[in-house]
């Protein structure tokens, strides 16, 4: 199959993932100023968008294959 067709269906796939996240880290500091005085806290949270993740995870792979398969006729060349 065409590369270019594979990262195609990968970014395809990762678009009808939908619209949601995945939440990594939730982070809670003291408020600034004289509100983190008196003890009030703040929350944080990191997100990543879930096609974000499924389209890296897609071309991560994509790239190891490509890889494998270069080092693969490097060494049959040889």
């Amino acid at each position: 199959m065409d590369d270019l067709k594979i990262v195609g269906a990968i970014t395809s796939a990762a678009a009808a993932t939908g619209t949601g996240s995945v939440t990594i880290a939730t982070i809670t500091s003291s408020a600034p100023g004289i509100l983190g005085v008196i003890g009030f806290t703040t929350t944080t949270t990191v997100a990543l968008p879930i096609a974000g993740v499924v389209a890296a995870g897609g071309l991560f792979i994509f790239g190891i294959i490509k890889g494998v398969e270069m080092a693969r006729q490097q060494s049959e060349s040889q």
